[in-house]
């Protein structure tokens, strides 16, 4: 197990560990979570040793691999395939000598090591992980200098995952991943054989892929058990509750000082008011939890324009060659808020910049109002910042006539305060200079606000705040986001990017979600079945699905609760003292083996809904 030991560590004489304890039993898949430079990524490298404890110790089982992505791989010829599989460096090197060596032993020996390791396999393992991040196989071929430093990062990260390391520390993994990726690497970490702890601010992630919350916040950590939406629920209590003991304490104090003040020169009550002297020095002080700064953006609001904002009728769009997209008729309101869905590599970002106004229609026509404003925000915008300036420069560049109260008035709008206001962006963290890219795109009060994955390197504060702020703008938002919580909360309109063409996706996004990780096989299926109408159930069928629907649904809560027990049990330390190493293994496999079916019993209610549901009509 991970044993972190009452731990201490500062940065520039700022404390972000004092005493901070937890415990992390082997093979747990837990997500770390706090506030923007609360110290996350900072306790993955005292993890892996690469800073220095001011005091306390963090234990590892001996000889632990420890794993994770640091930077992208290099631009080099080497092909995809051939560097996620060196990414495996004892098989790399008993393959190397498997070719050199002569001894008969030695050969012996290292054949033994490469069937037990099962290298014979690993190409098509190395290829799935890459094919499940997005590389089909001609992309897996190809040299690493063929693609982009955030492609580059999801080499990295097949290679981590390829080489499977007893510790896993992910940090912000989604970050550089579509939708179709973000998914797939849901499943598989679900899955993952060994421990895994992730820095990430993407709800669905942590609500699918680990079993436990690890909370750093006022320096110390907390681990909580279940999944994010549990702890967000717990810990709401547990402060609520906190903030009324801390009031009831008060009341208690000021009850208790005020007869001290009345009666204390009084003799005939002098020992009663000594009694609650004493009583006061007695108690221990219960301090009311703080309230979180509220993230917020500010949008300003536009002026409305007689629909339709744009209209697009045939039109084509690509970049000099055969088009990327074609035969688009579509037409986009003020009040629309539209997801835009679809494989990597189809056109979403194509389609963004047509609507932005940065490609033009090589066929057809595409119409916008003679007043339209458009603000577009991509990722790689945040990268192009000027590092060297601060962010009050940056607005005061395309708003030289403002003064600067209302200039930082803007800025604070966007969660941007005084002292980021005045901070060289090169020195700002990831979120706030996502901050400044929004505020950045939104400063004209565009009519249409185009967002391609705006959430990368906001915290789950920010992304509510970005929900809320969307929901409440009154301009057309068009989104591009792996965040399907986001998606969920702000779109009400669906698009389809999909061989070439745009069009209206029927279904929702729990239906997108559940094709993407079928596959292309039931994609291909789900037209054919959807043109049979299904006969009218019998009232006898829908008492037997729903009868079903219930035993599946009992079988998943006492699932639950076995897990419960069992989440407890891995939890306690005294399982993990060397006496007891057979109880641990034998327990790790018991939990493991409730996880599959917990797996199985979600599957099986979810396809009894939706044959109820079928038979409902």
């Amino acid at each position: 197990m991970l044993k972190i030991s009452d731990i201490s560590y500062s940065v520039e004489g700022r404390p972000l560990f004092e005493g901070a304890s937890a415990t992390i039993p082997t093979g747990h898949k837990v997500g770390i979570v706090g506030a923007n430079g609360a110290g996350k990524t900072t306790l993955f490298k005292l993890i892996r040793g690469e800073l220095v404890l001011e005091g306390g110790e963090i234990t590892l089982p001996n000889r632990a691999r420890i794993g994770g992505v640091a930077q992208e791989v290099p631009s080099s010829a080497t092909s995809l395939l051939d560097t996620v599989l060196a990414a495996d460096i004892e098989r790399a090197a008993l393959m190397a000598e498997a070719e050199t060596a002569t001894d008969p032993h030695r050969i012996a020996e290292v054949h033994a090591r490469l069937a037990d390791i099962d290298a014979w396999s690993a190409e098509g393992r190395a290829s799935a992980i890459l094919k499940g991040l997005g590389f089909d196989a001609e992309a897996q071929l190809r040299p690493c200098s063929d693609f982009s430093g955030g492609w580059r990062m999801r080499v990295a990260l097949a290679g981590v995952l390829f080489a499977q390391p007893d510790y896993l520390l992910l940090d912000e993994p989604t970050n550089y991943l579509d939708l179709e990726g973000a998914l797939w690497l849901e499943q598989y970490l679900a899955k993952y054989p060994h421990t895994v702890l992730i820095i990430s601010h993407d709800r669905d992630l942590l609500n699918r892929a680990v079993g436990s919350i690890l909370h750093l916040e006022n320096r110390k950590l907390t681990l909580w058990n279940g999944p994010y939406d549990q702890f967000a629920r717990q810990r709401a209590a547990a402060r609520a509750g906190q903030a009324a003991e801390a009031k009831k304490q008060e009341a208690r104090r000021a009850h208790l000082q005020s007869f001290v003040d009345r009666f204390k020169a009084k003799a005939s009550k002098a020992v009663q008011a000594q009694a609650r002297v004493k009583m006061l020095e007695k108690m221990e002080p219960i301090t009311a939890p703080e309230e979180a700064a509220k993230q917020v953006f500010s949008f300003p609001a536009p002026e409305q324009l007689s629909p339709p904002i744009i209209t697009m009728e045939g039109a084509a769009v690509g970049y000099g060659g055969p088009p990327v997209l074609r035969r688009l008729s579509l037409r986009i309101d003020q009040d629309d808020r539209i997801a835009l869905l679809g494989r990597n590599g189809e056109g979403k970002s194509t389609l963004s910049k047509l609507l932005a106004g940065k490609l033009q229609v090589s066929e057809g026509t595409i119409t916008r109002s003679s007043k339209l404003r458009i603000g577009y925000f991509a990722q790689h915008q945040v990268d192009e910042l000027d590092l060297g300036e601060t962010p009050l420069a940056h607005i005061q560049r395309l708003r030289p006539d403002e003064g600067q109260p209302r200039l930082r008035a803007r800025l604070a709008g966007f969660g941007l305060g005084a002292d980021q206001a005045e901070t060289k962006v090169g020195k700002l963290s990831g979120g706030q200079k996502a901050r400044l890219s929004l505020l950045l795109a939104t400063l004209d009060a565009p009519h249409l606000l185009i967002l391609d994955e705006p959430t990368n390197h906001l915290d789950i504060e920010s992304r509510e705040a970005l929900v809320e702020a969307l929901t409440a703008y009154s301009g057309a938002v068009i989104l591009v986001s792996h965040d399907m919580h986001l998606l969920g909360l702000v779109a009400d309109r669906l698009w389809l990017v999909k061989g070439g063409a745009v069009a209206p996706y029927s279904g929702d996004l729990e239906q997108y979600r559940g094709e993407l990780l079928a596959g292309d096989s039931a994609a291909k299926s789900t037209p054919a079945k959807a043109k049979e109408k299904p006969a009218r159930a019998s009232r006898d069928e829908l008492q037997q699905l729903r009868s079903e629907v219930r035993k599946c649904e009992d079988r998943v809560n006492k699932l639950t609760e076995m897990l419960e027990k069992l989440d407890a049990i891995m939890a306690d330390p005294a399982l993990y003292e060397p006496a007891r190493a057979g109880d641990a293994e034998k327990w790790a496999k018991k939990h493991a083996e409730a996880r599959e079916a917990m797996a199985r019993a979600e599957e099986l209610w979810m396809a009894a809904l939706e044959a109820l549901e079928t038979a409902q009509g």
